[in-house]
């Protein structure tokens, strides 16, 4: 990656009338910013459908797109939708704030009136679409009929021949299910169709997107239903193990993700193959792949299944230096690809990062314990690094700074040189902007300066988090972007 900076803020942050962020007039204006700017990168959270919590890192799909972003205007525009279509349903109580379950209730009903008006004008593209992806939606687009058909249960509920996938079973299921079948492959359809035009958009103005890709899939997923033999699962199809971290300072029982863990013997076998397929096609939709939680691939924390908390588990060997060289294998070169290396790291961790030659992760918030020379200190940052003041996990920088103890603070204060009559956001951004990192990402968050409510997640926590809005586009003013800019320029980025 070349020396640049960029800025995170997802999908659903954007502004907009249906309560929720989407692909549409304000995503465009939102790059224009970028490139006003002065910046590169535009980096975003995982793209998936949601489950249950409203988490961009459990999906019901690793290759499908979220629903939620498809933007109604823009149908509109195209004579699908009528704006009563749109506005008779209620969104809105708070622009700052989604509200998951007036989407989930209404954005389908909307969804169903556009299938209805519009599935026969775009024959020949979606079939042309179904086609090209033909390796999940099919099963993707079945999953989630029959979810509907089971009032949202977890297939761990449906009827066994279902849940197993049994060719007469299924079979059956498709007939019976075809039209609803064909409504969740045309709503990836409109979903792949906005998405493309926007990251052309972006390109075309010399940004670049930085997606994220999960490294577990969800339980209740069309991926785990499908693609069970990759999984360790028993003849039941339910978890042997599942993933999460072990205690540490920061959670007292650890932290219990319950995704199903990965059996690395039969993908080997494989090529890997499902695994390759999954980056391709990432790395389809975006241009840089940011891949959460790279430690497994070193080793990884198995935790029985049905266990209430992360205190008991053991730590399982990965794939390794192998999974990486099939990769290059496979892709002919090194992919684009940062890896999330945060926390504690063994030697092995590091010697692999080291191998694969990828971009890890620094983060100021977690730099600065007074008198000690920590490798997250901006002039420890290496240059092939992506260095961020906090992530979507860390709380905004405002509010950290409001709740640092007072040696903490004066240290951060000395260190970054912080003046509090240009604000401590604009020293922070300055002392990120001059570190050693190829490339730095703000959130927009910090670049507003805005406090703790302004928090898109706090781990090991649900109902409070993905939330927030960003009110009005015109918060991002021409003041904002020049002053952005000419930070960018003055180091080099």
């Amino acid at each position: 990656m070349k020396r640049g900076s960029g800025i995170l803020m997802h999908i659903s942050s954007l502004p907009g009338p249906y309560g929720i962020g989407t692909l549409g007039k304000n995503a465009y204006q939102f790059v224009d910013f970028l490139e006003k700017s002065g910046q590169s990168y535009w980096q975003i959270l995982p793209l998936g459908p949601t489950t249950y919590g409203d988490s961009p890192y459990q999906s019901f799909s690793t290759f499908a797109g979220n629903p939620y972003f498809i933007d109604f205007d823009l149908l509109i525009d195209e004579g699908i939708l009528s704006k009563n279509d749109c506005t008779f349903f209620p969104w809105d109580e708070n622009p700052e704030f989604i509200n998951y379950s007036l989407q989930f209730n209404n954005r389908f009903k909307v969804l169903r009136i556009a299938y209805q008006q519009d599935k026969d004008n775009h024959k020949h593209e979606i079939i042309n679409f179904r086609n090209q992806n033909a390796n999940w939606i099919e099963d993707y687009a079945l999953y989630m009929a029959l979810k509907y058909e089971n009032d949202m249960k977890s297939y761990q509920l449906w009827e066994p021949s279902l849940k197993t996938k049994e060719p007469e079973a299924i079979a059956k299921a498709c007939i019976r299910l075809q039209d609803e079948i064909d409504f969740w492959v045309y709503i990836q359809f409109l979903f792949f169709k906005q998405w493309n035009a926007l990251k052309k958009y972006a390109n075309q103005k010399g940004i670049q997107i930085i997606g994220d890709l999960p490294i577990y899939v969800a339980e209740d997923s069309a991926d785990a239903w499908a693609c069970h033999e990759i999984l360790q699962l028993n003849e039941n199809r339910t978890p042997i193990a599942v993933a999460g971290c072990p205690p540490d300072y920061f959670a007292e029982k650890g932290q219990l993700w319950g995704n199903p863990l990965y059996d690395w013997k039969k993908l080997k076998e494989t090529g890997y193959r499902w695994w390759i397929q999954r980056i391709r096609a990432a790395l389809s939709m975006v241009d840089i792949l940011r891949i959460d939680h790279f430690r497994a691939f070193d080793s990884y924390y198995a935790i029985p299944y049905g266990r209430k908390d992360a205190v008991i588990g053991k730590w399982e060997p990965g794939p390794g230096k192998d999974f990486f060289d099939t990769l290059a294998k496979s892709f002919g070169r090194k992919p684009n690809i940062i890896a999330e290396d945060l926390g504690d790291l063994t030697d092995s961790v590091r010697e692999l990062l080291q191998y694969t030659n990828f971009p890890g992760m620094k983060v100021l918030q977690f730099a600065f314990q007074p008198g000690e020379d920590n490798d997250y200190l901006p002039h420890n940052c290496p240059h092939n690094s992506v260095t961020y003041i906090g992530t979507h996990d860390n709380d905004t920088l405002r509010g950290w700074m409001e709740t640092q103890p007072e040696e903490i603070a004066s240290f951060v204060k000395d260190y970054m040189r912080l003046d509090n009559t240009e604000g401590y956001h604009i020293g922070f951004i300055k002392g990120l902007m001059a570190t050693p990192s190829d490339t730095i990402i703000l959130t927009i968050q910090d670049l507003l300066y805005l406090g703790t409510n302004a928090r898109m997640n706090t781990p090991s926590t649900i109902g409070c988090n993905w939330q927030w809005r960003l009110p009005d586009i015109r918060l991002l003013s021409g003041t904002l972007a020049e002053t952005l800019h000419k930070i960018t320029k003055t180091y080099l980025r």
